[in-house]
């Protein structure tokens, strides 16, 4: 397996695993590999940095525990309407329902499109090794 950065027309950075480069190649030129932000299928490898080992950075896991501590603090704070996100927000927006915090799921479509009707939303991503 292989590690690409990878770039899209837009400027799009963003990362993903290949069997080898041949599959890369095979992938992009069938357009099959999509930028998660914009979902344009124009992708290059972008220029990669060989990895090289650091000294233990202990500013590094603090900002970790602090993201901890802010996505637990999101968390508690709201309520998970799971997929149902987008109908929620919506509701709340056109006064159908009472305004409170909500967490949810919604595609990459759905969130754009709550976007353009003007409903401010704010992507809780997932944190490494939580498995959501």
């Amino acid at each position: 397996m292989i590690r690409y950065s990878l770039i899209c027309d837009a400027g799009h950075n963003f990362e993903s695993w290949f069997r080898d480069s041949a599959s890369f190649d095979k992938q992009a030129a069938d357009g099959r590999i999509a930028c998660p932000f914009c979902e344009s299928t124009k992708i290059a490898r972008d220029v990669m940095a060989p990895n090289v080992a650091k000294q233990r950075d202990d500013s590094a896991r603090d900002l970790r525990m602090k993201l901890r501590e802010l996505h637990d603090t999101v968390v508690a704070n709201t309520e998970d309407v799971g997929d149902r996100f987008p109908e929620e927000a919506r509701a709340m927006e056109d006064g159908e329902t009472e305004r409170r915090a909500i967490r949810g799921r919604a595609t990459f479509e759905e969130a754009k499109a709550l976007l353009e009707e003007g409903i401010e939303i704010l992507p809780l991503p997932g944190l490494p090794g939580d498995g959501n």
